[in-house]
């Protein structure tokens, strides 16, 4: 299976002229994304969890194949802090449903505060239906201990990779797919990346998940639409590390800055 490479949401006006046509339609952007891309995560819907119909629309708009990953609703990871979660992954699975077989990965993001609580992240992940490709991205440092770990893998969930402020986070492979997420870059214009930055990545993934492996890969450095960027050159990187990668448009399409 190929590397699944695209950005962290695709609804930033600041795109606008540096990505997206001055005169298209805001309404538009989506499929003008999906054109280029195959993948997206979906950073909105931690912020404000939407309506069932608002994600059948998405998936209505996009051609067949494309995937969105999804990050979990604030309610259960930042309010909740995984306590009692049954009620909040219920109603946030009935809505993202709604994209079929067009979703992805759930993505749950911890916040920073919240400290190592293995019996609560396992109830968390038990709440989840299953079938449903699950990545964990802990942000304190208690996470990042063998315990942690083996959850994980017995829930075949996967540790999230990231770069990112903070603790470093381990190379642990604990499911048989890939989930890494670029936050910000320190190359000219910031928060860009450049290929050199980005060559480690490729060879990470490649030695981490070799052969047919899932590996979704996405962009959260949106300023400047260094993001989209990014992904067309994390694609050439991936290549070069005999990975085969989703759609990504030309260099062309896109200006920094």
């Amino acid at each position: 299976m190929p590397t699944f490479i695209g950005t962290s949401g695709w609804q930033y006006r600041h795109w606008r002229t540096r990505y997206y046509p001055p005169g298209l339609a805001q309404a538009r952007w989506l499929e003008h994304y999906a054109a280029d891309f195959d993948t997206v995560e979906l950073n909105a819907s931690f912020y404000h969890l939407p309506r069932r119909a608002t994600f059948e629309s998405w998936a209505a708009r996009t051609p067949a194949g494309f995937v969105f990953a999804v990050k979990a609703s604030r309610y259960l990871t930042h309010v909740r802090r995984l306590r009692d979660p049954h009620e909040p992954v219920e109603r946030f699975m009935e809505a993202a449903s709604g994209l079929g077989e067009r979703l992805g990965p759930v993505l749950l993001q911890l916040p920073p505060s919240l400290e190592r609580d293995v019996a609560a992240l396992e109830q968390t992940l038990e709440a989840f239906p299953s079938g449903v490709r699950l990545a964990v991205e802990p942000r304190h440092a208690s996470w990042f201990t063998d315990e942690v770990r083996v959850a994980l893998a017995r829930h075949g969930a996967a540790l999230c990779l990231a770069d990112r402020r903070g603790p470093l986070t381990p190379e642990w492979r604990t499911a048989d797919w890939a989930y890494l997420r670029l936050h910000e870059g320190v190359s000219p214009p910031r928060p860009c990346y450049d290929a050199h930055a980005l060559r480690p990545w490729a060879e990470r993934l490649a030695r981490l998940w070799p052969g047919s492996a899932d590996r979704f890969v996405y962009f959260n450095n949106d300023p400047a639409a260094c993001a989209v960027r990014d992904a067309i050159l994390a694609a050439a990187e991936f290549e070069r590390a005999a990975l085969d990668t989703t759609r990504t448009p030309d260099l062309g399409a896109v200006r920094v800055g």
